[in-house]
């Protein structure tokens, strides 16, 4: 039990950032070494303008996004764009935690590899067949 769980207290960004991190920790080394370059990133919520483009009314019903080319569409000419990047949204995760009471652990790793999945170009079948894999 950490101090959040004694206090009672929502986890942290640090928090759902490590539960991401454990998950990335356990995908199999071929889809690891891939992702040495993308960015993991936890704020609160999606900003306004993300949310219009995913045409999304609220910032909680986005719990994750990423945002990148997919590694099987990246050219070696591509230049100077920014580093891919995965966001998970904290109080979106948080509100689904709340509604679903899905473990939380599990929760992030499902978001966590949905969003590797899009970097990958991976079907959904292929996003939950990675995700058995890595479940502990």
């Amino acid at each position: 039990m950490n101090a959040q769980d004694a206090l009672g207290e929502a986890p942290s960004a640090a928090a759902i950032e490590a539960h991401a991190r454990a998950t990335i920790a356990r995908l199999p080394d071929a889809f690891r070494v891939h992702l040495g370059d993308v960015v993991l990133l936890v704020e609160e919520e999606a900003d306004e303008e993300t949310l219009a483009a995913l045409d999304i009314d609220h910032p909680l019903d986005l719990t994750g996004v990423y945002v990148g080319r997919p590694v099987g569409e990246k050219s070696a000419f591509d230049t100077g764009a920014l580093p891919d990047r995965i966001h998970l949204y904290r109080q979106a995760i948080l509100a689904e935690w709340c509604e679903t009471g899905v473990r939380l652990d599990d929760l992030v790793a499902h978001v966590t590899i949905h969003e590797i999945g899009h970097h990958f170009g991976l079907s959904d079948a292929d996003m939950h067949a990675l995700e058995e894999a890595v479940a502990d």
